[in-house]
């Protein structure tokens, strides 16, 4: 049975980094929001307070790569899916398209302290390598480490969730 690998985990936490592994081990395909977000629409991104801009082509790009996804899991591969889902209001609607379909899921909530993160996106801006996809600001960061829901023990009730430590 082909499996959705679902990667979770508040800003710098290691996930991108985590989901090549994963993806390298489980010969799946990874699908990234910042992936498919940054080329499409980060040009675009105007100034100023962008949140109600960025979660409407967010809702957009989720919508596509979960189609993708289901695409490649119908022909017996897994995936890695990278797709923030930081509020539970977002797994919870996630949950309730997943928890019905054939296919298995596994979710790793990742975790690191926040400093380690900060100093993570810090240097990942700077060096702009293998998993950058766009710039993070402090600002960005911070907030969107406050709006992080860590998975509450009833979303991982009845759920393969494996929790990783990466700092």
């Amino acid at each position: 049975m082909s499996r959705i690998h679902l990667v979770l985990g508040p800003v710098g936490a290691g996930k991108s980094t985590f989901g090549q592994r994963l993806a390298f081990e489980h010969g799946a395909v990874r699908l990234t929001l910042d992936d498919w977000f940054a080329p499409l629409f980060s040009p675009d991104r105007p100034p100023g307070d962008a949140r109600a801009w960025y979660m409407e082509r967010v809702e957009r790009v989720l919508a596509r790569i979960e189609q993708v996804a289901d695409d490649v899991l119908d022909v017996g591969k897994d995936v890695v899916l990278e797709v923030g889902l930081i509020r539970r209001a977002q797994r919870d609607a996630f949950f309730a398209r997943r928890d019905e379909e054939r296919h298995g899921l596994v979710i790793y909530e990742l975790n690191a302290p926040r400093d380690i993160r900060r100093e993570r996106v810090a240097r990942r801006n700077a060096e702009r390598g293998a998993t950058w996809a766009m710039e993070v600001p402090p600002a960005v960061f911070e907030l969107a480490s406050d709006l992080w829901e860590p998975l509450a023990d009833d979303e991982r009730a009845g759920r393969d969730v494996r929790d990783v430590t990466t700092g």
